[in-house]
């Protein structure tokens, strides 16, 4: 039977893995361009699979913007980092991208840009790639179609190359558990889904989480705070029980952006979250 286990993203860990590199649109040029913040580099991206693999992690979940290159010699270096861990590269998430933008030569060069990532995430090893369906309302029915057919081609481009795409209840167009149900069901099978618990709000979150876990690859597991870094206990163990109840049994990215050291701010996650890996389903 498959079980459950303990992942994490790279955001959870952003302020000690050195610059971030940002990509941006720039309208005059009508080109991607890469905006660097600084921050302190206390772990290089080819460590950290040996460092999460230490503290029990069995999977990462690498964000585009903390790849310091993406030349062929550099991803072949960084499949072997995790090889080496033993460690899943389980998703590479590309956090650019609009499929719903109304601006064709933007949008038309998102995908072209989209492509590529697809490209190093099959060198490097990662399982999936995570694509932001679009900026649009969750309501444009129009927007909904638009990217699910452009997920559904990314999709074709990608299986060869042994990547899965994948998207999020991330941005507005996936910020209800109806708009991305009505999302997948047109996209088709080959794409996937990851439940993030910050991105439903309101009184029928619950059962929004509920209605996407089923369809998901990961859950990212991301509590609400009652202090500064200091996880809600109370509503993090009902989103997990939730995700409990549907039978999942994939994997949990433990997400903390909060203050302090942020290897212990995810022990405090880690320490909520561990019990549900062992009874689930």
């Amino acid at each position: 039977m498959k079980l459950s286990y303990l992942s994490v993203s790279t955001w959870s860990l952003h302020r000690i893995l050195g610059p971030l590199r940002w990509t941006v649109w720039d309208a005059d040029s009508c080109t991607h361009q890469t905006r660097v913040q600084e921050q302190p580099q206390q772990l290089t991206l080819l460590e950290l699979p040996a460092a999460a693999a230490s503290r029990g992690y069995k999977a990462i979940e690498v964000c585009h913007f903390h790849f310091p290159a993406t030349e062929a010699s550099y991803l072949e270096q960084l499949r072997q980092s995790f090889l080496a861990a033993d460690v899943s590269f389980d998703t590479l998430l590309l956090d650019y991208g609009d499929l719903t933008n109304t601006d064709v030569t933007r949008r038309t060069a998102d995908i072209s840009l989209i492509r590529e990532w697809i490209d190093a995430a099959s060198l490097c090893g990662a399982k999936q790639i995570r694509i932001i369906a679009g900026e649009a309302s969750p309501t444009d029915e129009a927007a909904i179609q638009q990217a699910a057919s452009a997920l559904s081609e990314l999709a074709q481009y990608a299986a060869p190359k042994d990547v899965r795409v994948v998207t999020e209840n991330f941005k507005p167009l996936t910020s209800t558990a109806e708009s991305s149900l009505k999302l997948l069901a047109g996209a088709g099978d080959r794409v996937g889904f990851i439940t993030d618990f910050g991105n439903y709000h309101g009184p029928d979150k619950m059962a929004e989480i509920a209605a996407t876990t089923p369809l998901s690859v990961s859950i990212h597991a991301k509590p609400n705070y009652v202090d500064a870094g200091i996880p809600d206990a109370e509503s993090f163990n009902s989103y997990l029980k939730q995700v409990q109840e549907t039978g999942y049994n994939g994997s949990y990215v433990l997400i903390y952006d909060g203050p302090g050291d942020m290897w212990q701010g995810l022990d405090r996650i880690k320490a909520i979250v561990e019990p549900y890996l062992s009874t689930a389903r």
